[in-house]
């Protein structure tokens, strides 16, 4: 009789749900269904399979002082998936980012039982802030799965056996003009029309504190091309906050809603929607690279409270924050962090990549480029993460 496969998985964020799905689905094909998972996840994740514990909302917690008020309902979920992990015993606990959240878990498990096999799902940016955190996180992960190539060495540096697997952004599909044509019809807008996609975030912090600089700068910006519509794929756990706070703008925006969707159909729903796009303009993240793989330019910002933008300061090991400008080693996408965050600036920025095909072109370049040194194009990529885990469950 096959032994049943018993993995405890745990996200805490859209792009950990995400990951997440991609390898459970892995996982299910190698192993031929003999799987069982347990642990926290969202809505791709439950289409997957998984019964998740509670709702991944509750750690939708973004910087390092707005995530105070929100300790002690954190402290309470840490100790509940500690529970169920312990409970489950499982051949491996697999932790998806999400590292405020999934490594404190994971620290408690290692205490109670110091034989278990973790393993993390996304090596943490030691190359760009905070380089202490991979000697630290060595004390609770064995192994780790790396999403860019440059990353295993220095993982395997401080004591983590570490396979890259190539990001899951570049299997995903581009949607073709009748697909396109299909989401836009729905929106009533063709690909004829000149389409700015905004993508403020999928946190409430977030859109609160992005959404208003973008809707100003839209506004600016439709000064000079009002012929511009603006489409926003909202994240489910903020679609009614969007929706509220542009009912009392006077900026048109059409909300692409993922309610009653399937998450797969919202997924490719948005990715038409990028594909459609003349421009996106997003919050700082790996939106990034799911606009990459549409090969639509963007603009990229992000703005934080005082004290955590003097952190991330200090603390930053590198001057680019986006991940199109890392991967090529270039600055072509414009990135608007903290004071540059601001209307004035993002209007000029969305303005010039719509006026100068030039620019457009060489981001289109670049993304593609990415794309290529992300594992575009690697054979068998849907299992690739799959494999390394149960290579690691098997050595």
């Amino acid at each position: 009789m096959t032994k049943i496969l018993r993995i405890f998985i745990m996200a805490g964020e859209p792009s950990g749900d995400k990951l997440g799905a991609n390898l459970m689905r892995g996982l299910q094909s190698l192993t031929k269904g003999q799987v069982e998972f347990q642990g926290v996840g969202g809505a791709m994740m439950q289409e997957a399979g998984l019964d998740s514990l509670f709702n991944m909302s509750d750690l939708s917690i973004m910087g390092l002082f707005e995530i105070i008020p929100s300790i002690p309902k954190l402290l309470k979920r840490i100790a509940q998936t500690k529970d169920a992990a312990l409970n489950m015993a499982p051949d491996a606990v697999i932790s998806i980012d999400s590292p405020d959240f999934c490594l404190r878990v994971g620290r408690k498990i290692k205490q109670v039982r110091t034989d278990q096999l973790m393993i993390h799902y996304v090596a943490p940016s030691v190359w760009a802030w905070r380089p202490e955190r991979g000697a630290k996180m060595a004390q609770t992960i064995d192994h780790v799965l790396a999403l860019l190539p440059f990353e295993p060495p220095l993982m395997k540096k401080v004591g983590m056996t570490c396979d890259f697997v190539g990001h899951p952004t570049v299997t995903e599909n581009m949607p073709n003009l009748d697909a396109q044509r299909a989401v836009l019809a729905d929106l009533g807008l063709t690909p004829d029309d000149e389409i700015l996609t905004l993508l403020p975030g999928s946190r409430r912090s977030e859109i609160d504190r992005m959404l208003p600089i973008y809707l100003e700068a839209v506004k600016a910006v439709q000064k000079q091309r009002p012929n511009l519509r603006c489409i926003l794929p909202a994240a489910l756990s903020v679609v009614d906050q969007i929706k509220q706070k542009l009912a009392q703008s006077d900026v048109p925006v059409v909300v692409l809603d993922p309610t009653n969707i399937a998450p797969s159909e919202a997924e490719e729903r948005k990715r038409a929607i990028y594909a459609a796009s003349r421009v996106a303009l997003a919050t700082s993240g790996t939106i990034a690279l799911d606009l990459a793989k549409q090969r639509c330019p963007m603009v990229i910002a992000y703005r934080a409270n005082w004290a955590t933008t003097r952190a991330v300061k200090k603390l930053a090991q590198t001057d680019r924050a986006n991940l199109i400008n890392i991967v090529t080693a270039s600055y072509i996408v414009p990135e608007l962090m903290f004071e540059k965050c601001t209307v004035e600036n993002t209007t000029k920025e969305v303005l010039s990549l719509l006026e100068n095909p030039v620019k457009r072109a060489a981001q289109i370049t670049a993304c593609s480029d990415a794309m290529a040194k992300l594992g575009e194009g690697m054979n068998g990529f849907d299992t690739i993460a799959a494999r390394s885990v149960l290579k690691a469950i098997n050595p």
